[in-house]
C-alpha cells in the first residue's frame, strides 16, 4: 500500500468516482477548495471525519508532486 493509498481511496459509487478522504465522503479537491479561500483547521472543523494526519499527508504527497515535476 503506497501512503496515498493509506489516505485516499477511490470508488465509483461515492462521490462519482473522485478520489475521497478513505473512510469518507469528503474529495480531496474539497480540501484544496477550502485552502483556496481559508485555512486547514477550518477544513478540518468543517470535515470532521477526516483526520489532521490525512489532511497533511495529502498536503505533502501533492506538494512533493508539484516539486519533483518542476525540478524535472
Amino acid at each position: 500500500m503506497t501512503v496515498l493509498d493509506k489516505y485516499v481511496v477511490e470508488d465509483k459509487d461515492t462521490a462519482a468516482g473522485e478520489p475521497v478522504f478513505r473512510d469518507t465522503r469528503v474529495t480531496v479537491k474539497t480540501l484544496f477548495d477550502y485552502l483556496e479561500d481559508s485555512s486547514l483547521e477550518e477544513f478540518l472543523t468543517g470535515f470532521p471525519s477526516v483526520s489532521r494526519e490525512q489532511a497533511e499527508a495529502v498536503i505533502d504527497l501533492a506538494a512533493t508532486k508539484i516539486i519533483s515535476e518542476i525540478a524535472a
